[in-house]
């Protein structure tokens, strides 16, 4: 296989042998990225090209007197547009954040960075990365890469169509509400939300309450997903709630004999999640995979009223998405320049009450004791990674899922809640494709949730799921 199609981890291979030059590895990324982003749209702020080279020429050069620098020396890489960069702009997807560089990486940066990549610009994202849908009103958007007429997802949406398009060897990106692993499912990835820890983030404004969100990796392998995981994760003491163990646990074999395993499928929780047609049916598919695997599928009930979670849920937003957009509206004159589902989480934050935090955290506490008792009967928990199928690119969000309504800009993304809010990691594997005429050749992915801090275990699971999938698993992008 000949890079850009062969793995990351195999790239890495080929570099550190010498089969393959830095340069021609820079050379071969800048050729695919004129052909495919001018359409998808999903790299944003590129750097120079000469000064990529000439980067690449100096980890050449590294290699030739028996240096390296680690796992991603030489490799391209593109940040997600959230995360600074030194000499990049962060965007955020907003008109109101200045035109000027950052000058100091963030920390999942500077750790790539350590491990030898060259960054060659940022992934596009939706505006303060809400919503899962990658538009903003800096770059345009994203545009999903088995249908250009479709939403790539996100909020690490560009990441997503950077690496099934073949521009990226490996991704980074961040969840809050499925960012990982909703456009991962949609452009027919892997994208892992790691345990709440595992991946500090850094700068922070907050490092005791802010927990919900955390940066990871996606790759279109499962080995790629734990290399890159192995350079992001590990604990920093500017990150107090950081887990204590080194990310080189990462770079263990992933070999696991998976008879006997048993996985809990929640589905659409008896009903009380609206899935639009096909969705279910495709994610069926995958679990009989498992099944003739060896493993043992079972329906599960999630254990307490998922309405209760949500309820919890929102208020939860409201802590901590709130302060986000607060600076961006201290102005009235900036408020037309904030999206409207932006300026929605604001309002909703103002009426936030320290009494509603400390209950919706009790019922986040009743929702993780009731997963620790579904993880004595099982070991992995299932359910799809969307409700939804990719919709139109020109749609901000979907109003309804067959014809219920949708309350919220993100309503229809529930589905992707129950990890975060437990803090439990979780990765999206690839489903399948739509077969009906509304979502033919459409990527769908499923969930698979993992025990607390399981993040290794959920990862072998997921390797062995690929190489019994290893046809449906390497199918392309048209023109890719």
């Amino acid at each position: 296989m000949v890079y850009p199609n062969m793995s990351a981890d195999a790239l890495s291979r080929a570099i550190h042998s010498k089969q393959v030059s830095c340069r021609e590895v820079m050379q071969l990324t800048l050729q695919q990225v004129a052909r495919h982003n001018p359409q998808s749209n999903a790299l944003v702020s590129l750097a120079n090209e000469d000064d990529l080279l000439r980067q690449a020429d100096e980890h050449d050069a590294q290699l030739a007197r028996n240096e390296s620098m680690g796992w991603m020396h030489g490799m391209p890489q593109a940040v997600k547009d959230l995360a600074n960069v030194a000499g990049f702009r962060t965007s955020l997807g907003s008109p109101l954040t200045p035109p000027t560089p950052a000058t100091a990486d963030g920390l999942m940066a500077s750790r790539m960075k350590a491990a030898g990549c060259i960054v060659i610009g940022k992934t596009n994202t939706p505006e303060f990365g809400l919503g899962s849908h990658t538009f903003n009103e800096v770059f345009g958007a994203a545009r999903n890469a088995w249908n250009p007429g479709k939403t790539a997802g996100g909020s690490s949406g560009g990441a997503a169509v950077a690496l099934a398009q073949r521009m990226l060897p490996v991704a980074d990106g961040s969840d809050f509400m499925g960012s990982l692993r909703n456009p991962a499912g949609w452009n027919h990835i892997f994208g892992l939300r790691p345990s709440q820890g595992r991946v500090p983030t850094l700068p922070a404004q907050d490092v005791w309450i802010s927990q919900l969100g955390t940066e990871g990796p996606m790759g279109r392998s499962v080995k790629d997903v734990a290399m890159l995981l192995s350079v992001q994760a590990g604990y920093h003491p500017a990150s107090p709630l950081s887990i204590a163990q080194d990310g080189s646990a990462f770079t263990a074999p992933l070999d696991l004999n998976p008879k006997g395993q048993r996985i809990g499928w929640l589905g659409d929780l008896k009903g009380y999640l609206p899935m639009q047609t096909g969705v279910m049916g495709t994610c069926a598919q995958a679990l009989k995979s498992f099944e003739s695997m060896g493993c043992h599928v079972d329906t599960a009930e999630l254990g307490m009223d998922p309405a209760k979670v949500w309820e919890a849920w929102l208020v939860w937003r409201k802590a901590l998405v709130g302060p986000r957009v607060a600076p961006f509206m201290l102005k009235t004159e900036n408020h037309p320049q904030v999206k409207p589902e932006a300026r929605w989480e604001y309002e909703q934050s103002l009426q936030l009450t320290g009494a509603q935090l400390t209950s919706a955290s009790a019922s986040r506490t009743q929702l993780y004791q009731h997963l620790l008792k579904l993880f004595e009967r099982f070991d992995v928990l299932a359910l799809p990674s969307a409700q939804v199928w990719p919709f139109d690119v020109t749609e901000r969000w979907p109003s309804q899922i067959n014809n219920t309504p949708m309350d919220t800009y993100h309503r229809w993304m529930e589905v992707v809640l129950y990890a975060t809010f437990a803090g439990l990691p979780c990765i999206s594997v690839p489903a399948g494709f739509g077969q009906d005429s509304h979502n033919q050749g459409l990527p769908m992915g499923l969930q698979l949730i993992g025990k607390p801090q399981g993040d290794f275990a959920l990862l072998q699971l997921a390797h062995a799921y690929e190489h019994a999938n290893i046809e449906m698993i390497s199918i392309r992008p048209p023109g890719v």
